[in-house]
């Protein structure tokens, strides 16, 4: 008697029979091959980082396409691409500033994010500036839309203000550059604009968060002066809890060895976690709010700005950065509100 042939697949491991049905072997029509050609290069394009939007090059083809993208992925080089040109609207700049007919040398020199006017002061002094091939020291000297200005031999020309907000991963460097090769904020920074821009203040290397780069030297001057009393949040993370008398103590005022510091608050932000301590201040000095912790026997294990001139941290992911928004811009260029002295 011949024996009935099961047909049933087995699973591979425990060896019993499954419930599952054949493969359909049927081959392929025309109008299934060209769908599953569609969905390839859709999951490749989005596999690349290109949205849908972006349509093959002309007069490129497919293979030159995955040579790039085997170039920039596998082996980390840059291929450039086409681009739209950046506007400078030159025109409109010269315009608005000359709009009284001349301008003061110094704020010619921070309008074109050379330097803040102070600083473009003693740029002046030092025979660093020249105006129509002839070197000028004379402070208050005025330009008209015609004198071209030599700086570094170079000449300048009005740039359009930039703002730019970077949340500060750590161990990175608040510099334009750095001799020993570390990494800087300005390498996080390096697609937002062709702009020459720079950091406003400055952060340690293993501090994290909020930091302004911009080309306006005017607003990085009022932001960075002690006058002003720009407010500064931070959250800091000690190596063991802060007691309630040394808490008390810092918001009282406390004297370190380059002079009294006063902060504006200080807080547990979780009750539960004494170690987690917001502070509050408008002090600029140098390494402050670890040097106050330290003044009284703590060591910060990690310090985030969370605040900065009323800029915050929301949807602003840990190393990315964006562009401020008209409004901030508008804020951080109004006249800080001078503190009323407490009643006696």
């Amino acid at each position: 008697m011949t024996p009935k042939i099961n047909n049933m697949k087995k699973n591979h491991k425990s060896g019993k029979p499954t419930n599952k049905k054949p493969i359909d072997q049927r081959p392929e029509s025309n109008q299934q091959k060209q769908e599953r050609k569609e969905r390839a290069i859709k999951f490749n394009k989005l596999k690349r980082g290109l949205g849908e939007e972006e349509e093959d090059r002309e007069g490129s083809s497919n293979k030159s396409r995955k040579h790039a993208y085997y170039q920039e992925k596998i082996k980390g080089v840059k291929v450039p691409r086409k681009s739209a040109p950046l506007k400078r609207h030159t025109a409109t700049l010269q315009q608005e500033l000359f709009k009284d007919g001349t301008v003061r040398l110094n704020k010619f020199l921070a309008h074109c994010g050379v330097a803040a006017r102070r600083k473009a002061d003693e740029l002046i002094e030092q025979g660093l500036v020249s105006v129509n091939g002839k070197v000028v020291r004379e402070m208050g000297f005025r330009l008209s839309p015609k004198d071209e200005v030599i700086y570094q031999k170079k000449k300048i020309i009005p740039v359009r203000h930039v703002y730019i907000l970077l949340n500060k991963p750590k161990d990175t460097i608040t510099s334009v550059s750095d001799e020993r090769d570390r990494r800087t904020v300005m390498q996080l920074v390096e697609k937002a604009t062709a702009e020459r821009v720079y950091p406003v203040g400055r952060l340690d290397r293993n501090t994290t968060g909020l930091l302004l780069i911009t080309n306006d030297g005017d607003l990085a001057m009022n932001l960075s002066h002690p006058s002003n009393e720009i407010e500064k949040v931070y959250l800091a993370e000690l190596d063991k809890g802060l007691k309630r008398e040394h808490m008390e103590q810092i918001k009282a005022g406390i004297e370190l060895e380059d002079g009294p510091v006063q902060i504006d608050d200080i807080a547990y932000p979780e009750k539960s976690n004494m170690k987690m301590v917001g502070i509050a201040l408008h002090v600029g000095k140098n390494r402050i709010v670890r040097r106050i912790f330290e003044h009284f026997g703590y060591t910060v294990m990690k310090l985030d700005r969370t605040v900065y001139a009323g800029l915050t941290k929301k949807d602003l992911p840990r190393s990315r950065w964006r562009y401020l928004t008209p409004k901030e811009v508008q804020m951080l260029k109004r006249p800080p509100e001078k503190k009323l002295p407490p009643p006696k």
